[in-house]
């Protein structure tokens, strides 16, 4: 059988299968622009030499952006930026603990030269990593530019439509 789907541009990766509660909010949204990506767990601690071949293979796979989404440590998207000179989004996954402060700060606090462009804890991220990642597509492929605009219009439309919040 011939599969008939576009190769993946953006990777969505994760440390955790429990982490797909927060992370498929980034999926969602790439679905919705019709942006192709993949999914894949990829856990910087539990198997480091997946995490190393992923980010050196991405590249030529023809992957783009990587959306990386951790808890806790949150050492994935930083060891991500650390082996591929494509974007990398970090997601911090809300944690028991900490309540995702911690994976916030492990992920926004880089050292200069490994860049890491860090979003909201939780849900709100995810979904602004996949309009970001779809944002940086866009900039060369007008299929993607015009869902986007499309989603920003039908956001703007939804809160003309109802200005009052009691209705």
């Amino acid at each position: 059988m011939i599969s008939t789907a576009k190769p993946a541009r953006v990777g969505v990766v994760m440390g955790s299968r429990s982490d797909w509660e927060t992370m498929e909010h980034a999926a969602s949204v790439l679905d919705e622009l019709g942006v192709p990506h993949e999914v894949r767990v990829v856990s910087a601690h539990r198997t480091p030499d997946l995490l190393f071949r992923y980010a050196d293979e991405a590249a030529a796979r023809g992957i783009e952006v990587i959306i990386a989404g951790a808890g806790g440590a949150a050492h994935l998207p930083g060891m991500l930026a650390a082996k591929t000179r494509l974007p990398v989004f970090g997601v911090p996954v809300q944690s028991k603990a900490l309540n995702g402060m911690d994976s916030l700060l492990s992920i926004a606090q880089m050292p200069a030269g490994i860049p890491v462009g860090t979003l909201a804890i939780g849900r709100a991220g995810a979904v602004n990593a996949g309009l970001l990642a779809a944002a940086v597509l866009a900039l060369h492929d007008p299929a993607i530019a015009g869902a986007l605009d499309a989603f920003r219009s039908r956001q703007t439309q939804a809160v003309l439509d109802q200005p009052d919040p009691r209705a």
